[in-house]
């Protein structure tokens, strides 16, 4: 489990083919950690990179490295690159909950509609798959990119549902969310409790 409070900002520094790169293979991700503290984490602990839980596989220096399936890579944005990504460990007994309770699992995938500063703040929209527009609330909470954030409005569209967040400069600053452009795709995973709150109104009576 993680918070969606990110700690670091690392790097995927290499990307190397899995079982000799057959064409359904996974990758091999080699992550600088940035400033993330890795004396407490050791081989099989989860690390949630984009906001998609991953397992460690290997600790070096001033990074670790985990494996990816071609599963992940299809339902994921992110982690087929090189370049800078959200990081966060995961959660241990006693931890402070500064976000809201994430699983690092990817519900499905957002489209950037518009991202501009408004006054000290930013403005991003983002269009989400309709299968998700149930889990979307004012002022519920959403996993972007492994952050989370505060839904201040939804609009339910034909073709999915969009909803808009403000970002301020801190959040700006520490995420990868400050390179955000019009038409990325972005990792999104809904509020934990609004999933079983739909599972559950959804059974017969």
């Amino acid at each position: 489990m993680f918070t969606g409070i990110v700690a670091a900002v690392g790097r995927i520094e290499k990307i190397e083919p899995l079982a000799g790169g057959q064409a359904d293979a996974g990758v091999h991700l080699s992550i600088h950690a940035g400033g993330l503290d890795l004396s407490d984490v050791g081989l099989g602990d989860s690390i949630a990179i984009q906001g998609a839980c991953m397992t460690v596989v290997s600790k070096h220096v001033d990074g670790f490295a985990v494996d990816v399936s071609r599963e992940s890579l299809r339902l994921t944005m992110g982690l087929d690159a090189q370049g800078a990504v959200n990081l966060e460990k995961s959660l241990r007994v006693g931890d402070q909950i500064g976000g809201h309770i994430v699983s690092g699992h990817v519900d499905g995938l957002g489209e950037v509609v518009k991202f501009e500063p408004v006054g000290e703040s930013w403005e991003l929209i983002v269009q989400a798959p309709a299968s998700l527009a149930p889990f979307l609330a004012y002022k519920g909470s959403i996993t972007v990119n492994g952050v989370s954030l505060t839904v201040n409005r939804v609009e339910d569209l034909a073709g999915g549902t969009q909803f808009s967040i403000n970002l301020i400069p801190h959040t700006i600053a520490v995420t990868t969310l400050q390179h955000l452009t019009v038409g990325q795709r972005v990792n999104l995973e809904v509020d934990t409790i609004a999933r079983y709150v739909q599972r559950m109104l959804s059974l017969p009576r």
